[in-house]
């Protein structure tokens, strides 16, 4: 009798035993909410008057495609001035050059003295400078033409448009944002969870996101290091950020998720 209570007492641990293993291995439900993977306000770094909008709120763009155009025809002028002056100083530097080597070939001669020679040099080398700077100043002033076109930085989503043709626009340390866009094809789940939930998780591990009834493959991208709330006992929470491809489906920032942790 005593060794049939021993050998159900001890078949009881064993259940008790796997109900608890069991309730650990389940995957824990976090609530989360999603966040654009990368977003970025966009502004051109020049001034001017905006001549043409190119997109829509909602509107998917292609790296490298035209968002915003400036009136480009002061830039265009300062452009074609850059390009006179770098024509004048090459033929300034060139005459520099032809002089040098005729002051050379006299003092190789002992025609003339040393200082002639050094003379020479000196307009040479100033003629060449000027060439460098005015060739620079052509660089700075294409570069400024160029930035009159604001592009897309990476496949991404239109997501505000704060700017319409005629607005003047202003650059400055604190530039006004007139177009921000997200990446396109990625999304962020952030989520808040206790220390111990962080540390069954490694970066790049594979976590499932739930939104609505939809249900995507995503890995850990961020686990935080400092706390950045506390839950309702105190405890210190830890952001956790999970990316994912939502494939063409369009989902928006804010909305709710579940990440389901293992």
């Amino acid at each position: 009798m005593k060794k049939w209570l021993i050998t159900k007492t001890a078949k009881r641990s064993v259940w008790i035993a796997a109900c608890l293993f069991t309730v650990a291995t389940q995957a824990a439900e976090v609530p989360a909410v999603l966040q654009w993977s990368q977003r970025v306000e966009l502004s051109p770094p020049v001034s001017g008057v905006v001549q043409a909008v190119n997109v829509t709120v909602g509107e998917r763009v292609r790296h490298g495609q035209v968002l915003l155009r400036l009136d480009e025809r002061i830039y265009a002028g300062r452009v074609d001035e850059a390009a006179a002056m770098v024509a004048r100083n090459k033929e300034d530097a060139a005459e520099a050059q032809r002089d040098l080597k005729r002051v050379q070939e006299l003092y190789d001669r002992t025609v003339i003295s040393i200082s002639e020679l050094d003379q020479a040099k000196l307009r040479q080398a100033r003629a060449a400078a000027q060439l460098k700077e005015s060739q620079a100043r052509q660089r700075q002033a294409q570069k400024n033409r160029e930035d009159t076109l604001l592009r897309a930085p990476f496949d991404a989503v239109v997501v505000a448009r704060q700017v319409e043709p005629g607005q003047a626009v202003a650059a400055t340390l604190q530039p006004q944002s007139l177009l921000v866009v997200a990446r396109a094809g990625e999304m962020l789940a952030r989520a808040q969870v206790l220390e111990t939930q962080l540390a069954g998780l490694k970066v790049g591990q594979e976590v499932e996101v739930n939104v609505g009834k939809q249900r995507f493959h995503g890995k850990v991208r961020t686990l935080g290091l400092e706390p950045t709330t506390r839950d309702k006992s105190g405890l210190p929470l830890y952001p956790l950020d999970v990316i994912f491809v939502p494939a063409e489906t369009q989902l928006r920032a804010g909305a709710a998720a579940i990440l389901n942790l293992p």
